[in-house]
């Protein structure tokens, strides 16, 4: 096992980049076709949100569902001869890994298995295992990008099918992805496509192993991250200059720029960074070359890497039951141009553990949010689960420790919910024939000084 860590995010990375496994007539690794991600509205925002397989799949990436979710993203350069180098990048969360304690550390096992197919040929088995070791069981716990996989493979260009399945042995689950490829030749006086990348170091001629590490979702925070992008150019002209443009949702331009290569060489790679404040929310399209040669990549801009939330107003309105008031009112009535530092801000002082890459309260949130909107959605009607009263409390304070029901049939339905860390239970009733529940107005108040404890219980 290989480990690399990249500290302006703060995770640790495994299997990071490996030796090319010589595969003559091999396959590589999946590219599905564009699409929109902007939500129109707060349910569409949820959806996103909590739907991250799909959001991710529309723009471009391989990515799978629970039970190991994970999101690929596979970048070309060329190789020697008439080959292609495949790099392969997978993006874990540790949470979703089996931890067992390890001497004084925790340690899980995942395996990637890759399937390549190809019309006319044998088709291609590749497997590896990897060991994650952390050293603390919060970090067993994280929910942002926190692994990162990669494997090159020497390919000749045309077109393929690819299956990876990611397996955790700890507890048998597996999840599995399959898509469609297509490998491009690279030859004289060609580019690669824009390759989003965390770090990358440049080859000096086609025999060396690729050293980039991807970032396979392609995701930017907004307002606090630039935008690396990695290109190659193969024997080019002397003195050539590519064009770079990035376009936003809406297709307006945010940055223009060139890739300059001096010529003469047999590889040149040169590094381009989007400034943090040039990006604008959502789906971000990076196009290298003139109109009719040009070659585009996706990229997702976000709140935070760790959700797909694209839109100030639908996070707003979600961030209802978050406390805060006064900052979100902020930030809803700031002009465009001043959102990103608010949000930065607001995020910072929110944060009860500044140590970590993570808001932990935000992300508490946010995942009792999805919980909270498929628990109760029976009574919410069109405003979601998360909109009842019994949304708002368990979004707050989260799971009671019991619950004390009516019976069927009851005049009055009603439930109490019992907290015996708040020394305090909570009452919500009904009417006969409706499946809504309400606070009491006692349990209102009550409720209202448990929230109090809560937000301090959690640093804010």
């Amino acid at each position: 096992m290989s480990g690399r860590s990249h500290p302006r995010l703060r995770i640790p990375v495994f299997g990071a980049l490996v030796a090319l496994a010589l595969t003559s007539c091999g396959g590589g690794a999946a590219r599905s076709g564009p699409g929109g991600v902007e939500p129109s509205g707060t349910g569409e925002t949820l959806s996103e949100l909590f739907d991250v397989t799909g959001l991710y799949t529309r723009i471009g990436r391989l990515a799978a569902g629970p039970p190991l979710p994970f999101v690929g993203q596979v970048a070309y350069l060329a190789g020697r001869g008439d080959s292609t180098i495949g790099l392969l990048a997978m993006s874990l969360d540790n949470r979703t890994l089996s931890f067992s304690r390890v001497g004084r550390d925790f340690q899980a096992r995942y395996r990637v298995e890759m399937l390549l197919q190809r019309e006319g040929s044998l088709p291609i088995r590749f497997a590896r295992d990897e060991v994650v070791n952390v050293a603390n069981y919060q970090e067993t716990q994280r929910s942002d990008e926190s692994v990162i996989f990669q494997q090159a493979f020497l390919l000749e260009p045309g077109s393929y099918l690819v299956t990876v399945t990611v397996r955790d042995p700890g507890s048998g689950s597996f999840s599995q992805a399959r898509g469609e490829l297509t490998v491009p030749a690279l030859g004289a006086g060609t580019t690669t496509t824009p390759i989003l990348v965390y770090q990358s170091t440049v080859r000096r001629n086609l025999w060396d192993e690729p050293k980039l590490l991807l970032n396979p979702r392609g995701m930017v925070a907004h307002g606090d991250d630039s935008l690396a992008i990695y290109v190659e150019g193969y024997q080019m002209p002397a003195t050539t200059r590519v064009p770079l443009l990035a376009t936003d949702e809406a297709g307006q331009e945010v940055y223009r720029g060139e890739v300059a290569f001096e010529g003469g060489r047999p590889v040149e790679g040169q590094m381009v960074h989007l400034p943090a404040q040039a990006p604008s929310l959502g789906r971000l399209t990076l196009t290298l070359g003139a109109p009719g040669r040009a070659k585009e990549t996706l990229a997702l801009v976000s709140f935070s890497r760790s959700w797909a939330l694209t839109n100030y107003d639908n996070l707003l309105d979600l961030l209802r039951f978050f406390g805060e008031d006064a900052r979100l009112s902020a930030l809803r009535k700031a002009p465009p141009a001043e959102r990103p530092a608010l949000w930065r801000r607001f995020w910072v002082e929110s944060d009860p553990n500044p140590n970590t890459p993570e808001n932990e309260a935000l992300d508490i949130y946010f995942t009792r949010l999805a919980i909270a909107n498929q628990r109760f959605r029976n009574e919410a009607g069109s405003s979601g689960g998360w909109r009842t009263d019994r949304g708002e409390v368990f979004i707050t304070l989260g799971e009671p420790d019991r619950i004390i029901e009516s019976s069927p049939g009851a005049q009055v339905p009603y439930e109490e919910w019992l907290y015996a860390s708040y020394q305090a239970s909570l009452v919500f009733e009904g009417q006969l024939g409706f499946s809504r529940l309400r606070l009491t107005p006692a349990s209102r108040a009550e409720f209202a000084r448990m929230r109090v404890t809560a937000r301090q219980r959690q640093g804010r």
